[in-house]
């Protein structure tokens, strides 16, 4: 079962509600506040995550070249143009003009919104790690963080927030299937370094959240394709000719 994915999904359905229903009686320093413990908490589970990791060199190398394949395909524009695709007949039924915004905010938000829940490196790594071992503890975290997420982008937005909840399920739920595919070519170390990459994704993600920088996280994806197999040759290829 996808646990995780269901509870994540749902926090994002329930913080929408939740925030388009009373989001006008919180202050606008209160959700930039609120949104910078988020951030630290993305950071923390990234530390945790990295910390365990069994083979430095081919993680760093799967991370570099992988953002770098990300970049050269422009994976980040690609995967905007899909939230822009997703948020059109979204916004048909909720027009902006009742928020008190102007059509391009209601869309520029529409669309980071989408793309932090659908398509975010925590959310990719954490389905991947529930399909792969079971571990659902990556997912109920961020159902925490996202829960509380959507009510701040609900106080903006309106209840077109709870509605992303659809997409996010879809993903990770597509996500959760694959891995399952994956496991039986994989063995312990291998995983400990994909949850390590995992982690410098959730290390970014959590900069992003906190506007310190903004890491191009969906260009960062593909690392986690190459994680593994690099791994793998690591172990049995250098470190073998290396005689260690």
């Amino acid at each position: 079962m996808p646990t995780g994915a269901i509870v994540d999904a749902a926090s994002v359905l329930i913080g929408g509600l939740l925030g388009a229903a009373g989001g006008h009686l919180l202050s606008d320093d209160f959700k930039r506040d609120l949104n910078l413990i988020f951030g630290v908490s993305s950071m923390g589970m990234g530390v945790m995550a990295i910390a365990p990791m069994k083979n430095m060199p081919a993680v760093i190398f799967a991370l570099i070249l992988g953002t770098a394949i990300g970049l050269v395909c422009h994976l980040g524009a690609w995967f905007n143009k899909g939230a822009m695709a997703m948020q059109a007949p979204i916004s048909k039924h909720f027009p902006a003009e009742k928020l008190g915004l102007s059509h391009d905010e209601f869309v520029n938000q529409l669309v980071t919104s989408i793309v932090l829940f659908c398509a975010s490196g925590t959310g990719i790594y954490g389905s991947l790690t529930a399909g792969m071992t079971g571990d659902n503890s990556i997912l109920f975290s961020k159902a925490i963080l996202d829960l509380f997420t959507a009510a701040i982008f609900a106080c903006n937005l309106g209840y077109v927030v709870s509605l992303v909840a659809i997409p996010q399920f879809i993903v990770l739920f597509l996500l959760f299937i694959l891995a399952q595919f994956i496991l039986p070519m994989t063995n312990a170390t291998m995983i400990t370094d994909f949850k390590a990459c995992g982690g410098f994704l959730m290390l970014a993600t959590g900069f992003r959240m906190a506007k310190l920088k903004n890491f191009p996280i969906a260009d960062m994806i593909p690392a986690m394709i190459l994680v593994m197999p690099f791994s793998w040759f690591w172990v049995n290829v250098i470190m073998k000719a290396l005689g260690a």
